[in-house]
């Protein structure tokens, strides 16, 4: 009895932890009733309690049909056999796959479209791992019985078929590892685009691409001009030979508003 009573108290923990878990990663949330009634991945979390509860006790059949009329009403998908940790946030939700031995730790959000897939029909693990902390951005899919580590972070899109290391962030098709060092390199492209008024938010090491990579080039070779041209005048001056005083033209910031608009195209 009392076995049970413990078993309740825990049940009602988990949704209240659940709910509260919205109000942490969704600034639009503005009260529980709104989130009870209009949170579609919180209603695929809750069902999927259920399910899963009725799966371990062997009710197989009902649990399956308690997640397929979930994902009916929902629009996500989450095989009963599926284990999930606590306070895990689907945002929007539309289109999420988990599947059977998708293993989910604490604290993990997925965004709509994401897919927990697996590479194989053989039984047994053929579902990812996230552990406790880790982000899977819009589209992503998941592909294989591998490890995603703690605090990682999957962008948009992206397909991952192999490990992810801790705190690692993952973008691209196939997806790959992307690490931001502290280079003088990057520091001087930082100080470039400072120095034009410029800053483009897709000239970053978060976002490999091949214009991001062309406007990288592009800093670089203006950084090297302008060191080169800093040295020239300096000889220049110690020659006696005047020229270098003369300001070079200004760039404005709305020169490059058609520049940043584009961006988004």
């Amino acid at each position: 009895m009392w076995a049970s009573v413990r078993e309740e108290v825990a049940m009602f923990d988990r949704v209240r932890e659940d709910v509260a878990s919205v109000f942490h990663r969704d600034p639009a949330a503005r009260n529980t009733l709104e989130v009870l009634l209009n949170y579609p991945g919180l209603h695929a979390v809750l069902f999927h309690r259920l399910a899963h509860g009725l799966w371990r006790r062997n009710f197989k059949q009902l649990a399956r049909f308690i997640s397929t009329f979930s994902r009916w009403l929902t629009g996500i998908e989450i095989h009963p056999g599926a284990q999930i940790g606590r306070r895990f946030f689907i945002d929007h939700g539309m289109g999420v796959v988990i599947g059977e031995t998708a293993e989910i730790g604490d604290d993990v959000t997925l965004y709509h479209g994401v897919t927990l897939g697996g590479t194989s029909w053989n039984k047994g693990k053929r579902h990812p791992t996230l552990e406790d902390g880790v982000v899977v951005g819009a589209g992503a899919k998941v592909l294989g019985p591998f490890i995603v580590r703690k605090n990682a972070k999957i962008g948009s899109n992206s397909v991952v078929t192999k490990e992810v290391p801790e705190g690692a962030t993952v973008v691209g098709i196939p997806g790959r590892v992307i690490n931001k060092p502290v280079t003088e390199k990057e520091k001087a492209r930082q100080e470039m685009a400072d120095k034009i008024g410029f800053e483009a938010y897709g000239v970053s090491n978060d976002m490999p691409d091949p214009v991001a990579e062309a406007i990288h080039l592009l800093l670089d070779h203006m950084h090297a001009v302008d060191n080169k041209l800093d040295r020239v005048c300096t000889n220049l001056k110690k020659q006696g030979i005047q020229g270098c005083d003369e300001k070079l033209p200004e760039l404005k910031d709305e020169d490059f508003e058609p520049v940043n608009a584009g961006g988004t195209d």
